[in-house]
């Protein structure tokens, strides 16, 4: 798939920078959780966390992840802010979790799980921007690349034969 010219995205480059850019999201959502979740619940926090951080990750996605040439559109965000709202369930499953096997963890485990569970989610979140988010931009590209070559045929056209003889024949 082109989106740059001269540029071809990979999956492996795609991934890389999918971690970059939304593992750096995640990790810095992480802290604003930990520092949120001492002015209020925990669950709270993480949800607008996650909001702020779906809306940044998603830009940065759509701008260097996936190549779509731009900002994200309307669509793309609220398909992303799907897969977030798994990921938001993720994440506090892992942690709620965490609260009833450990009376008073400590902010280092909380984070480990946190993150740990983010990361599974993230990878999942990969595979449905990939595929789905991102995915119908690459389609128009490659359709407008592929029928903006004008049709050309094998010979030109010649006058067809009068006669209908000829025509028979040439049927």
């Amino acid at each position: 798939m082109e989106t740059v010219p001269g540029r071809r995205r990979t999956v492996t480059g795609a991934f890389a920078r999918f971690v970059l850019c939304g593992g750096g999201v995640g990790v810095a959502a992480g802290f604003a959780v930990t520092a949120l979740a001492s002015l209020v619940p925990w669950v709270l926090a993480n949800a607008l966390v996650t909001v702020v951080s779906t809306l940044l990750a998603t830009e940065l996605h759509a701008r260097f992840t996936f190549g779509a040439g731009g900002r994200a559109t309307w669509r793309q965000h609220t398909q992303s802010a799907g897969s977030a709202a798994a990921a938001y369930a993720v994440t506090c499953a892992a942690v709620l979790a965490l609260h009833q096997l450990v009376a008073a963890p400590g902010a280092v485990l909380e984070q480990v799980v946190y993150l740990s569970a983010s990361a599974l989610a993230g990878v999942a979140r990969f595979a449905v921007l990939r595929l789905v988010v991102f995915a119908r931009d690459r389609s128009r590209v490659t359709t407008t690349v592929r029928t903006a070559h004008p049709v050309r045929t094998a010979a030109p056209c010649a006058a067809a034969p009068a006669g209908p003889a000829a025509l028979c024949h040439a049927a």
